[in-house]
C-alpha cells in the first residue's frame, strides 16, 4: 500500500504552508537580518549567505526531529504488526494532513494548541538563542538556525506526526528535510523583502486557499491506492 506522503508532497507542503512560516518565523528572520552588522546588510551576497545559514541550522533540527519521529512509528509498527500498522498510519498520515490544512485557514482556532507541546523545550533554548545575538559570524547564524528549528510551532509539530507515519527513521528525517527545503525559498526571500511578504502572509484569504489546497491533496492521496489496487486488479 502506497503511503500517502512522498517527500514531493512534503516538500509542496513546505512551499504552500510559507504563509504561516512568515507570521511566524518572518518576524525572526527580519529582526535578525536588522541586528547584521551594516557592513554585511549593505553587501547583498555576504547578507544571502547569513540568512541561508540561518535556515540551514532550522532545516538540520527539523530532520533530527524527523528522525526521532519516524524512529517511534517504526516501534509502533512493530508492536501492532506491520498490516495493521501502516493501515493505522496512513489513516494518521491523511488525517494530520487534513489537519494542517484546517490549521492554517483558522476555521478550527482550536488546533493552534498544539503549539503549546513544545514551550517546555523552547523555554530552555530561548535563552542560548539570545545568548547568540547580535549574530556576527556565520558559526553563530548556524547555531541560532539550529535553536530557531525547535521554536514551538503547531504546523511543524503536524508535520512531525506525518513524518511518524513515513516508516522508518531515515525517511522521517527525509520528509522533514523536504518540508523545510520547501519554506526555504520565501523564507530566504524574507530576509529581504520582510514587510511585502508579511503583509501577503495575513491575507485571509491568502491562508484560507492554502489550507483547502493541503486539505485537497490529503483527499487526493485517499484516493492514490484506490487506483493502484485497481490497476492491480486489471494485471490479474
Amino acid at each position: 500500500m502506497e503511503n500517502p506522503i512522498t517527500y514531493t508532497s512534503a516538500f509542496l507542503l513546505g512551499l504552500f504552508s510559507t504563509i504561516h512560516c512568515i507570521g511566524m518565523c518572518g518576524g525572526i528572520i527580519g529582526a535578525l537580518s536588522l541586528s547584521l552588522p551594516a557592513h554585511i546588510r549593505s553587501d547583498r551576497p555576504r547578507m544571502l549567505a547569513f540568512v541561508t545559514t540561518y535556515n540551514f541550522g532550522r532545516i538540520i533540527s527539523y530532520s533530527l526531529a524527523g528522525l526521532i519521529a519516524g524512529a517511534i512509528g517504526t516501534g509502533v509498527l512493530a508492536s501492532v504488526g506491520f498490516d495493521q500498522g501502516h493501515a493505522f498510519l496512513r489513516a494518521l498520515g491523511v488525517t494530520m494532513m487534513i489537519a494542517i490544512g484546517l490549521y492554517l485557514t483558522g476555521w478550527v482556532p482550536q488546533l493552534a494548541i498544539v503549539e503549546k507541546i513544545g514551550i517546555p523545550v523552547w523555554k530552555k533554548l530561548e535563552p542560548v538563542g539570545r545568548r547568540l545575538l547580535p549574530v556576527a559570524s556565520l558559526p553563530r547564524a548556524l547555531a541560532y538556525g539550529l535553536i530557531w528549528g525547535w521554536l514551538p510551532c503547531g504546523l511543524v509539530y503536524f508535520v512531525l506526526v506525518w513524518a511518524l507515519t513515513a516508516g522508518n527513521a531515515i525517511q522521517g528525517a527525509l520528509t522533514m528535510l523536504a518540508f523545510g527545503l520547501g519554506t526555504l525559498p520565501t523564507l530566504l526571500a524574507t530576509g529581504f523583502m520582510t514587510s511585502w511578504l508579511t503583509r501577503f502572509a495575513r491575507s485571509n484569504t491568502a491562508r484560507q486557499l492554502v489550507g483547502l489546497l493541503i486539505i485537497a491533496m490529503a483527499i487526493g492521496s485517499l484516493f492514490l491506492p484506490l487506483g493502484e489496487q485497481m490497476q492491480g486488479h486489471h494485471h490479474h
